[in-house]
């Protein structure tokens, strides 16, 4: 650990390999990461997890038939760990299609209107039919912005869910805790006395890892950062904490030092798809035009295999061609570029200098400016 911050470095012991931490985790929200095969991911990439959505696979394929298949890694052919989380975000975002309850959350799907319902245990029971390594309760996220008594209502629902989740996972689930961790999420908005009692709360579980909710819900940045500074040390220094759906790039170190280990976010798929690139000089939007015969890649410093292969020129080219290739080609590269940040500063903390990275890579993102 980082003595100078709350940085540190560990290792996340899973049924499917050990994850060195901080990590930054891919997101593969239908078992599948856009436009990348596991072989793209492993050769390229090189994440040790991935995230996986259960509200998109229990409405399809359904969890009984990944179930059958083998689970989801043998489903999706990924040998190495998978996080998946509740549901709750997703459902939380049908706001006109929900109805939130003690018991739990009524909800219609998005593919044809059926309805459907989330319990606490019932997304313990499809979590563990995916197989996943890491499974997260279910939890009510609070929107942004919301009143205090809202925060504080939807934060004690978020604690009685989860120690009902908990309950069942080592009750009638029992048997599954040895393979399968389970992780309750710290929920209470924008307000850092909801955030300590959710937190404070949570412990009493005594779980394999934490993970910290609500943010990156059109919060201020600002916000995010501060309540994560809260909350981590609170959370046992032991245990693995998960820092819910951040961030762009120049916030990972940010997070990394206010003591989180695990992240994740589509930012980095999406926006590949969407032609911006993420370099060490600041975001490359592919369809300008002074990238129209440019023979350099992407970013120099990078070693990913596009940028070992292809010019911006040529990535121009597809992204206007609307070729396939080019949503692969970028995602190789931003996914890879998140990763490379999250090894270069667990180095620096296994080097004692991460102050040293921080400052420095502060310095670099300030100067990127917006885009290049």
């Amino acid at each position: 650990m980082c003595p100078e911050t709350g940085a540190r470095a560990g290792k996340l012991h899973t049924p499917h390999g050990v994850v060195p931490t901080p990590i930054f985790m891919p997101v593969g929200t239908q078992a599948s990461v856009k436009g990348l095969s596991p072989r793209d991911l492993i050769a390229d990439v090189d994440p040790p997890i991935i995230l996986a959505n259960t509200y998109h696979l229990y409405l399809r394929p359904g969890h009984e038939t990944v179930r059958q298949l083998g689970g989801l890694h043998e489903f999706m052919k990924w040998p190495r760990a998978i996080l998946t989380d509740s549901g709750g975000f997703q459902v939380f975002s049908l706001s006109d299609l929900r109805k939130v309850r003690e018991e739990g959350v009524e909800f219609q799907s998005h593919l044809n209107g059926d309805r459907h319902v989330f319990t606490p245990e019932s997304t313990v029971d499809v979590q563990l039919a995916l197989g996943s390594d890491i499974m997260m309760v279910l939890d009510e996220c609070t929107e942004y912005p919301a009143s205090r008594e809202r925060a504080r209502s939807s934060m004690e629902l978020t604690s009685r869910w989860a120690r009902r989740a908990f309950a069942h996972y080592r009750g009638p689930r029992g048997e599954a805790e040895g393979r399968h961790a389970l992780f309750p999420i710290v929920q209470g908005g924008m307000y850092q006395d909801l955030r300590i009692a959710s937190a404070e709360a949570l412990l009493e579980l005594n779980a394999y890892g934490y993970a910290i909710g609500g943010l990156s819900v059109g919060e201020p940045r600002e916000e995010s950062l501060a309540m994560t500074e809260t909350v981590a040390p609170l959370l046992p220094a032991e245990k693995p904490r998960y820092v819910m759906g951040v961030g762009l790039p120049e916030e990972l170190p940010e997070y990394v030092a206010r003591g989180v280990d695990m992240m994740d976010c589509v930012m980095p798929s999406r926006n590949a798809r969407n032609g911006c690139l993420f370099t060490r000089h600041g975001k490359l939007i592919i369809k300008n035009a002074r990238y129209k015969a440019d023979g350099d890649p992407v970013d120099a410093e990078c070693e990913c295999y596009t940028c070992q292969n292809f010019s911006r020129a040529y990535l121009r080219h597809l992204f206007l061609a609307q070729e396939i290739l080019f949503a692969t080609l970028a995602t190789i590269h931003n996914l890879r570029y998140y990763l490379d940040i999250m090894r270069a500063m667990r180095s620096s903390i296994l080097k004692g200098r991460f102050p040293q990275f921080l400052v420095g890579f502060r310095s670099r993102a300030q100067s990127a400016g917006a885009e290049t």
